[in-house]
């Protein structure tokens, strides 16, 4: 099996390969310290969620702290198996150059 085959399509955005990067060293991560540490716009944010979301890679809670609304994210066990698999795809494919 060649490598390039564990390479997933889920995180070939930057974006979404970011909001993993921060899930997986972080228990969770609210909408606003995604957005911030990613830099980019709510709506941008929320699609590449939804998309972590659908691959079933990612949870949403959705909670008041306070009146406010918070939406945090974590990762799910398949989310955090398929990431450390693509990460080593890379990983490899970037070795054996």
């Amino acid at each position: 099996m060649s490598i390039i085959n564990n390479i997933n399509k889920v995180f070939d955005h930057r974006i979404r390969l970011g909001i993993m990067s921060i899930l997986m060293v972080n228990e969770y991560a609210d909408f606003n310290m995604l957005k911030e540490l990613l830099d980019v716009t709510d709506g941008n944010l929320a699609s590449h969620t939804k998309a972590l979301e659908a691959a079933e890679y990612i949870k949403v809670e959705k909670q008041f702290i306070g009146r406010k609304p918070n939406t945090r994210y974590s990762t799910t066990k398949l989310g955090e198996l398929e990431f450390k698999k693509h990460i080593e795809a890379l990983e490899k494919l970037i070795n054996k150059q």
